[in-house]
């Protein structure tokens, strides 16, 4: 009586060849490009207003926006101050227009880079792509 696993031992000792096909890339579908780099753009605005956080707890945690504001008021007669500029709200507000300009460029750079592509496929032929099987 054969079990499962004898049958599947024995399916793994015969060596099957790898099909290897060379395929060429011809085209890149437009609105699948601006998905593709509108996800990555997300990605990247998340990375960016978490680091944007994390940088200014650091600040914060090691008061180098005091003493920095202290340096600042060295200069000034002391109406202005640092602090009022570089809060938590405001460094979060930059942090938001910083990650939605580059939600908007990367989008934008990723629809142009598909249609440069297929453009340039006309001339070069293509990217020559190798694939083989397990």
């Amino acid at each position: 009586m054969s079990t499962v696993a004898d049958k599947l031992a024995k399916k793994s000792t015969h060596k099957t060849q790898a099909k290897q096909v060379r395929l060429r890339l011809v085209y890149i579908d437009f609105w699948s490009a601006v998905k593709l780099s509108f996800l990555a753009a997300v990605a990247i605005a998340i990375v960016t207003v978490v680091s944007y956080f994390l940088m200014y707890l650091v600040l914060s945690a090691t008061n180098l926006i005091g003493q920095a504001d202290e340096f600042f008021a060295s200069f000034t007669d002391g109406s202005a101050t640092l602090s009022q500029y570089v809060g938590l709200p405001q460094v979060m507000a930059f942090a938001a227009i910083v990650a939605i300009l580059n939600l908007v460029v990367v989008t934008v750079m990723g629809a142009v880079i598909a249609g440069i592509y297929n453009l340039a496929v006309k001339v070069t032929g293509g990217l020559l792509v190798g694939f083989t099987s397990n």
